[in-house]
């Protein structure tokens, strides 16, 4: 009877030990599944987080290029206005000469009998230049201080009171800004339209033909503006105008 025990007992540990070992080996493997899930959890956070980290520095860099771009543009503006006042002041210089050498001449003649009352001439001469200089000075001086509309009647005065003035193309370019920035479109077109009737190969002429399309837009002549940034990219292709034409322009279709 016992024997008969100890046979029953053994069958049972032999049949049931094959499943106790598959339970084992379920839930290993179970274990090892779910440490590969949560591994694999992390490594997607963490490929969010480098995804998200590009994206930010990448915006940087654009950031930084719009900037870079801008200061490099605010450059070429200033070294245009130094060029601006360097040609002015070398005809203020050039002026001068031709004054004194007037003067030297004019004073030869008196010394041997010749015309005695030229030199009142040659001192209005140099005084009308100065106050030339100042106008033109205290006009600018408006437009520095963004008394815009206060810069826009100066710089009208002066073309009244000046107009063979070598500051002349300055003062129209200068005189469509401070018009385009208070709002006055019409006026502001048409002084950069003087500037290109009066001097088409200035400096300023590629710029002054773009600020003219863009105050044809202010004025809702949206076909005008086309033609405007279309006849400026043929007429100076190349420069800083043209590029920025070009983009505007592709913003209008």
């Amino acid at each position: 009877m016992k024997v008969a025990a100890s046979r029953l007992l053994g069958g049972l540990l032999l049949v049931c030990s094959p499943a106790y070992a598959g339970l084992f080996a379920d839930d290993d493997a179970r274990k090892k599944i779910q440490q590969l899930e949560t591994r694999v959890a992390v490594l997607e956070k963490q490929l969010v987080e480098i995804e998200l980290q590009n994206k930010l520095a990448v915006r940087s860099l654009l950031n930084l290029q719009m900037q870079l771009e801008m200061q490099s543009s605010e450059m070429r503006k200033q070294r245009g206005l130094f060029e601006e006042f360097g040609h002015a002041q070398q005809e203020a210089e050039k002026r001068q000469k031709d004054f004194y050498v007037d003067l030297d001449t004019r004073l030869r003649q008196m010394e041997t009998g010749g015309a005695s009352r030229v030199a009142p001439a040659a001192g209005d001469a140099v005084e009308g230049q100065a106050g030339e200089n100042r106008a033109f000075e205290t006009a600018y001086g408006f437009y520095r201080a963004e008394s815009y509309r206060e810069a826009a009647l100066a710089f009208r005065d002066f073309l009244r009171q000046y107009p063979q003035s070598a500051h002349e193309a300055n003062v129209y370019y200068w005189l469509g800004n401070a018009n385009f920035l208070v709002r006055e479109y019409a006026g502001s077109f048409a002084a950069y339209r003087s500037l290109l009737d009066k001097y088409p190969d200035h400096p300023r002429a590629p710029e002054a033909m773009l600020n003219m399309a863009e105050c044809q837009l202010s004025l809702k002549k949206k076909t005008a503006a086309r033609s405007t940034l279309k006849k400026l990219i043929s007429q100076f292709p190349g420069s800083d105008a043209s590029d920025k034409a070009k983009k505007r322009l592709a913003t209008l279709k």
